[in-house]
């Protein structure tokens, strides 16, 4: 119960305000850039959305930090409608600043061509940069790799286009 209590105090003591100075506007355009530049070398879509702290209904779960955090990237994956792109290729780069964590959601199409073991080296390289406080260096690690991933499995065919199904800024909460 202590624990529970004492991860409450964490998240509700950051805000959106927190988020603001972690990812300030410029550091929001330079990586909606990257994902719009991104997106021009394959048929997927990529979302980056990065919150100060969970939301009190997840915090009074029973479970663990990082089952909770992987269940609240989850609910944006759908939220944000990521699973609903033509090719089934959409990834998720969502990052925790209350926990300096961060999970990567593939939607079934790049996730049935990569291994999990993959996405985890992915999510330990890009740890180091966030536990840092190097939001933008770790967030682009991660935009680089996963395009990565979609150029290898998705690539745009000669005269095709990414028809943008989804926006390219960053979320902020």
């Amino acid at each position: 119960m202590l624990s529970r209590i004492q991860r409450i105090l964490k998240h509700r003591w950051l805000d959106r305000a927190t988020t603001q100075r972690a990812i300030p506007p410029d550091m929001v355009r330079r990586l909606g850039q990257r994902v719009a530049a991104s997106e021009q070398r394959h048929s997927g879509e990529v979302r980056i959305y990065v919150e100060a702290g969970l939301p009190l209904s997840y915090l009074w779960r029973k479970a663990t930090t990082r089952q909770i955090t992987r269940q609240r990237a989850l609910t944006m994956f759908g939220k944000l409608r990521v699973w609903d792109t033509a090719h089934n290729n959409g990834v998720l780069i969502y990052l925790l600043l209350a926990e300096r964590s961060i999970e990567l959601v593939a939607d079934r199409g790049l996730n049935n061509v990569v291994e999990p073991k993959v996405w985890q080296a992915m999510v330990l390289r890009m740890r180091g940069a966030f536990r840092q406080g190097q939001f933008e260096d770790g967030l682009t690690t991660a935009l680089e790799e996963v395009s990565a991933l979609l150029v290898q499995h998705f690539p745009l065919q000669p005269g095709e286009t990414n028809p943008n199904e989804l926006p390219d800024a960053p979320v902020l909460n």
